[in-house]
């Protein structure tokens, strides 16, 4: 039995590589270089070059164990041209007696310049003969874990790709006219390149992971990805959904009752759900602006012209206080039109709980606002037409699709629309969110002004104080926030608790409130009720409020500790304020010393308002792993690819993988089956 079939037999071996996500012969054909070390050429000492990793050959000439200023093994390397002096602070008994004088070893590693002359430290080190031959291509390390060395995983890549036999590992799943088109190297030629390149091959290349090689690899995997957006959108569209034809007697009669008029970009948005709407297929459409752009009246508007065909509407949110929002604001709006809406939470009374489960039951209440509780089993519609999800990326796959399969009992699915306020950049739209079609509202109502933001280190907090109570004796209102609850020693950051009663004291001709997540739902909703209604003044808060919450006398924010915070949460919650008349201004305090991290991130938020420039940047600080959140659980993650730097890759592979499809279904299956095996059933919402 070869090494290979013995790895994969092997249940030790297995364990071991699958904490590499190595589970078949082809995941372990893509477990490809981090970098590469090139042992082709040898340098002599005294002409190798500095700053980069070279390869040298000599005898030792000296060894010895140097107790100060550290213990350490010191042996002299000599081949002819010159002397290098090798350095290693953790070294074994045994490695002192294998560098003995005399003995001929092989170092790579990078030359500096030491005390005593040129130096090596913890070099690369092998015992060779004269004349020992050199690698005939540059050396790959790999990832690697515990009891796997790069030794063994050169190993078993060496075995697998002198498989020549198995044509199917190496077969290429693209036809001739698309590798053409793209200039795109073969699929097999492409891998061993990778895995074993010649000394002629560019290491820069390769290390940038712009080689062809490279680039057909990564196009093979955004072409995976969106084969099964594409097969999920059209899975999609073969299911049936109501046809919800518009009538606009009630939408008509809302839009009259408005004191604000639509913005172009939201009617543009509204006539793309409405079309949605009438389809027989589920629409599964997002809908994204940045903070205060209207996204909630688009929403309104949409599930009016839902309840006007008799069907019902349920809108969810990721907490209590932007559920409550919602639903205050919704009732305001529809229910002079007649209509009954019910609204449902965690920690509701049992006999509020009932009433609500029993007219969303019966069909008395068309519209359902509500958290998570919305979809509990417990909760039954009579006939679900649409569901409205705002701010999705905080809600799992499941929990959408649990929501959804409230309308089954009717024999379709509802139609869909989830709302963002963390606008997305187009790499990740094209990509990660392919699945779906996506609206955007891309400009502000009139009257909005920008947000003014400025950053004040917090020695100068006795500044902003006075600046609150000038603020607030001047009839506006103030939010303050902080990131924790109590105390944490680790970060040690002020508290809501301890903020509170020191601005309790400092200010005592204010009125003060308090509000974070640990507060009965009750008790937060009636703090905001006194905010909202102008009976406090100043609002100490956790970023409970990051979303949804809605004062227009709001027209100060201070935001303590501002540099623990992501970007996204900053503006989602500087967007809180400016929502009247006047120019709001948000105090960013942060304490000193900055990391370079939370110093790059302060001067983003200082230097831009606009939401998706925002995002773009936070894109490339923080990567799409975090950026998407919940959502990665149900769309095939890229291991290869960057796409700020290949996003000419990303439009090649959406271009072309409709045809694809079209034209070489079987080829398709074989590519996705190939790169995403069964992670390819992913996408069901």
């Amino acid at each position: 039995m070869s090494v290979l079939n013995a790895a994969f037999t092997s249940k030790q071996i297995l364990e071991k590589l699958s904490r590499l996500g190595i589970t078949n012969r082809f995941d372990l054909l893509l477990h490809l270089p981090l970098r590469y070390e090139d042992e082709t050429h040898l340098y002599p000492i005294s002409d190798a070059p500095g700053g980069k990793a070279v390869q040298v050959e000599g005898q030792i000439i000296h060894n010895e164990v140097l107790s100060k200023p550290r213990r350490q093994l010191v042996f002299q390397v000599a081949d002819g041209s010159g002397v290098l002096f090798v350095r290693l602070f953790n070294f074994y008994g045994s490695q002192r007696k294998a560098y003995t004088v005399g003995k001929r070893v092989r170092l790579l590693g990078e030359i500096r310049q030491g005390f005593y002359g040129v130096e090596m430290i913890h070099p690369k080190c092998r015992m060779v003969r004269k004349g020992d031959p050199l690698a005939e291509s540059l050396t790959p390390v790999y990832p690697a874990t515990v009891g796997l060395s790069q030794q063994t995983i050169r190993g078993l890549l060496e075995q697998l790709l002198g498989d020549y036999e198995n044509k199917e590992l190496f077969a290429d799943t693209l036809p001739d006219s698309i590798l053409a088109h793209y200039q795109l190297t073969g699929f097999k030629d492409s891998m061993m390149l990778l895995h074993k390149p010649p000394p002629c091959v560019s290491a820069d290349l390769l290390q940038a992971r712009t080689h062809p090689a490279w680039r057909r690899i990564k196009f093979d995997e955004l072409l995976a990805q969106q084969l099964s957006m594409r097969l999920h959108y059209r899975q999609r569209r073969s299911r049936n959904a109501p046809e919800l034809m518009a009538k606009n007697k009630l939408t008509k009669a809302l839009l009259a009752s408005l004191n604000f008029g639509l913005t172009n970009a939201q009617k543009k948005t509204l006539a793309e759900v409405s079309q949605d709407l009438v389809s027989p297929h589920p629409m599964q459409r997002l809908l994204q602006g940045d903070v205060g752009s209207g996204k909630t009246i688009v929403a309104a508007l949409a599930a009016l012209q839902v309840i006007e065909n008799g069907y019902q509407v349920a809108i969810m949110a990721p907490t209590e206080i932007l559920a409550e929002q919602h639903y205050r604001k919704l009732s305001a709006w529809l229910e002079p039109l007649g209509l009954s809406i019910a609204w449902l939470f965690g920690r509701q009374k049992k006999k509020q709980r009932s009433a609500a489960l029993a007219d969303i039951a019966a069909g008395k209440a068309m519209l359902a606002v509500g958290t998570h509780a919305l979809f509990q089993e417990q909760v039954e519609f009579d006939r679900l037409g649409l569901t409205i999800i705002d701010e999705q990326h905080r809600f799992g796959v499941h929990q959408r699709l649990a929501l959804s399969q409230k309308g089954k009992k009717n024999g379709f699915v509802p139609h869909q629309l989830m709302m963002s306020a963390t606008p997305i950049p187009r790499t990740l739209s094209m990509s990660y969110y392919a699945d779906l079609d996506v609206s955007v509202i891309d400009e502000l109502p009139p009257g909005r002004t920008p947000v003014i933001t400025k950053l004040i280190a917090e020695s100068r907090r006795h500044e902003i104080i006075m600046r609150i109570r000038n603020v607030c004796h001047a009839g506006k209102q103030v939010y303050w926030v902080c990131p924790l609850i109590e105390e944490s020693e680790t970060l040690q950051l002020k508290t809501a608790m301890e903020t509170y009663e020191t601005l309790c004291q400092a200010l005592s001709d204010l009125k003060i409130g308090l509000v974070h997540g640990r507060l009965q739902a009750q008790e937060k909703s009636a703090v905001m009720r006194l905010f909202q209604e102008g009976e406090i003044q100043l609002l100490v808060a956790t970023t409970v409020i990051e979303v949804g919450v809605d004062v227009p006398n709001a027209s100060l924010m201070v935001i303590e500790h501002a540099e623990r915070m992501g970007l996204s949460q900053l503006h989602q919650l500087r967007g809180r304020i400016g929502r009247g008349t006047n120019a709001g201004i948000c105090i960013l305090m942060y304490q000193e010393p900055l990391s370079e991290i939370a110093r790059t991130r302060l001067k983003i938020i200082f230097e831009h308002a606009d939401g998706f420039e925002i995002a773009r940047q936070d894109l490339n600080l923080r990567g799409p792993g975090e950026f998407l959140g919940v959502r990665q659980s149900g769309v095939p993650m890229l291991r290869f690819t960057d796409l700020d730097k290949d996003f000419d890759l990303l439009e090649a592979a959406q271009s072309v993988a409709d045809e694809f499809l079209s034209k070489h279904p079987h080829l398709a299956q074989q590519h996705l089956q190939r790169w995403l095996g069964e992670k390819s059933e992913y996408l069901r919402v």
